[in-house]
């Protein structure tokens, strides 16, 4: 079967499958317009802008509030998912967009709808907004995250507080500050779920690039008794390091192998 670019799955076919869905809890949808507005603009445009494309037209076509809008489109998310968060979910991106995009004057309306899409496929880059524009509060939810029992949402806490997170607009304040960080890192550093872990030694290694001495403190204090899942977030955290036969990644790895 033929590779198919993920850009090419916001078509035709997925404005019926959304057109569909939103039309089964809002009869009002103006689906027509929808569908017309988004094919004429779509035909030259990679994926990101095509997924911004369907955040403007929710947007353009549901003749509501926003707190209404979010509502119905949360309530076409379906299931929470296991897998697949690309393969079988790509269809929310737009959604998380539209809650990304229009949503930073509805905190806590918004970051409801963020939890939500998470635990189908992710709202990393919506969260982003809120932690620029709302810091304090948002870090408060994304600590609260990240002691949740849905790995998802854990994922997130650390996902979307990345300094570098890739497609992203860096966060600055996390490159000068990254203490805020820290407090969201520490709950996670022995969690049970390999896709946290590897968000947290992403993190992690986001913070190196910028603050290596802030993070070796940081790495060197969690060697102390460390558990199977702390050591392998260390070891994954430095791998730059690592590669370069650093003497202190060296002397991190003999310690946690000891």
């Amino acid at each position: 079967m033929a590779f198919k670019k993920l850009k090419l799955y916001f078509d035709a076919d997925l404005v019926e499958l959304l057109s569909t869905k939103i039309h089964n809890v809002y009869n009002n949808f103006d689906n027509k317009s929808f569908g017309n507005n988004i094919q004429s603009k779509i035909k030259t445009l990679e994926l990101k802008d095509r997924v911004e494309v369907f955040a403007d037209e929710f947007h353009t076509c549901l003749k509501s509030n926003y707190k209404e809008k979010s509502s119905i489109l949360v309530s076409i998310l379906g299931p929470e998912n296991e897998t697949g968060m690309f393969k079988e979910y790509y269809w929310i991106m737009p959604i998380a967009k539209y809650v990304e995009k229009y949503g930073i004057n509805h905190f806590d309306i918004s970051v409801k709808a963020i939890e939500e899409i998470t635990k189908r496929n992710t709202g990393e880059y919506a969260i982003r907004p809120f932690l620029e524009s709302f810091t304090d509060k948002a870090l408060q939810q994304m600590l609260i995250w990240s002691t949740n029992e849905n790995k998802h949402v854990r994922r997130l806490a650390s996902e979307g507080v990345r300094p570098r997170l890739p497609w992203a607009k860096k966060l600055q304040i996390f490159v000068d500050n990254p203490k805020l960080i820290t407090p969201i890192l520490e709950n996670l550093k022995d969690d049970s779920s390999k896709y946290v872990q590897n968000s947290v030694a992403n993190c992690l290694n986001d913070i190196l690039k910028d603050n290596e001495d802030f993070t070796k403190i940081i790495i060197e204090s969690w060697t102390v008794k460390p558990t199977v899942q702390r050591k392998w977030i260390i070891k994954h955290a430095f791998r730059n390091f690592r590669k370069k036969e650093d003497v202190w990644a060296l002397k991190i790895v003999d310690l946690l192998e000891k």
